[in-house]
């Protein structure tokens, strides 16, 4: 198990209001704040890069296409109870792509931070049992 850093950039509309979004609701803490222009937040060894439009990150491409948030990559978090982590997702405002939906591997369930950029909950199913 590496100790080092994983870093995720997520291009965002407003950083002041993703960084509160991922401290609040998923538990991140404040690394660095430039905002407007850009914060990083830290969730044990994952950095998540908040870019607005004023970072460099959201600065336009040769062809002129202006990068944004949104599409369906996404952070994905295991959860032990995932009912109760959508319970209190949806008493604090956050909006859903999808219902629970349940595979062979376990339970998930797909929303959107502030920016429309998607984060998804999955709860593993239990281990059958041994004979």
């Amino acid at each position: 198990m590496t100790t080092e850093l994983v870093s995720v950039r997520y291009l965002v509309d407003d950083v002041e209001a993703a960084v509160d979004f991922y401290t609040t609701q998923l538990g991140f803490t404040v690394n660095t704040s430039f905002a407007p222009a850009f914060a990083d937040v830290l969730r044990g060894n994952l950095r998540l890069l908040l870019s607005g439009p004023a970072s460099s990150a959201g600065r336009a491409m040769p062809d002129g296409t202006r990068p944004g948030p949104g599409g369906w990559n996404r952070l994905h978090f295991v959860v032990d109870d995932i009912d109760a982590e959508v319970g209190r997702l949806r008493e604090a405002g956050v909006r859903f792509r999808s219902d629970i939906v349940t595979g062979p591997g376990g339970r998930q369930i797909v929303f959107d931070d502030p920016a429309g950029n998607p984060v998804e909950l999955f709860q593993p199913a239990a281990a059958p049992a041994r004979p």
